[in-house]
């Protein structure tokens, strides 16, 4: 496997492209509407809710807290998740500055 050259970029660049991954699929989607809706959800929670076996919502979960969308606490043998505030204003920040930088003042398509 080749270098991905993420250190050619900005900090800022690297920022957005991590949550845009992290967005990048309906079931993290799902995931993320159940935590914001629930405020807190434990994973068992998550797997009968959505289509999907332990293992592969496991692995959202995962991609979804290396992101730092969410975090998660273990409180026996269950991870509590949730949607982490700080990291998502700033992805909001962050997505939000980019998505508005465009504005198409010169028609060209």
């Amino acid at each position: 496997m080749g270098l991905s050259k993420t250190e050619e970029f900005t900090v800022k660049q690297n920022k957005i492209a991590r949550y845009m991954k992290a967005l990048g699929h309906p079931a993290r989607i799902a995931i993320l509407e159940m935590l914001i809706k629930k405020q807190a959800c434990i994973c068992g929670d998550i797997v009968d809710e959505l289509p999907l076996s332990q293992s592969t919502v496991s692995q959202h979960l995962r991609e979804l807290k290396e992101a730092g969308l969410i975090k998660g606490d273990i409180e026996g043998v269950k991870v509590c998740y949730c949607v982490d505030e700080k990291e998502w204003e700033n992805a909001k920040n962050y997505i939000g500055s980019f998505l508005a930088s465009y504005t198409n003042k010169t028609k060209c398509c």
